[in-house]
């Protein structure tokens, strides 16, 4: 059984960055995609970055493009994400998913309930 656990979130002011974490146990990573989502009360849980078993495919979100960078580090069962200029809509609460086996075709890779693991959550709020 795969664990999650999320760190990195804080209160940030618009524009800067910070870098979230999420490390796993329970089993390796090299077989998982790994995805960072967000979520703000009121709201459904939308898909921020995803990243492939081997590293080599990526997706993000347009709200994102050219300002996240998503990593992953399989010796270490680590998957980052790097959040710079940063915007008071990039507030939410950011939860790490894992699964295997997913087509990262099309749009696939940011709905939620194709992840069968999921961390805790950080909390990230950028202020104005």
């Amino acid at each position: 059984q795969l664990q999650l656990v999320e760190s990195g979130g804080g209160l940030v002011q618009a524009g800067e960055s910070l870098t979230l974490s999420c490390v796993a146990s329970g089993s390796t990573v090299d077989a998982f995609t790994l995805g960072w989502f967000r979520q703000v009360p009121g709201k459904e849980r939308e898909g921020v970055s995803c990243i492939s078993s081997g590293g080599t495919i990526i997706k993000s979100a347009d709200s994102v493009k050219g300002r996240f960078i998503i990593s992953r580090d399989n010796a270490k069962n680590v998957v980052y994400l790097q959040m710079n200029s940063l915007k008071p809509e990039d507030t939410g609460v950011y939860y790490c998913a894992a699964v295997s086996g997913l087509s990262l075709y099309g749009g696939t890779w940011s709905i939620p309930g194709n992840y069968d693991y999921w961390g805790q959550g950080t909390r990230v709020t950028v202020s104005s």
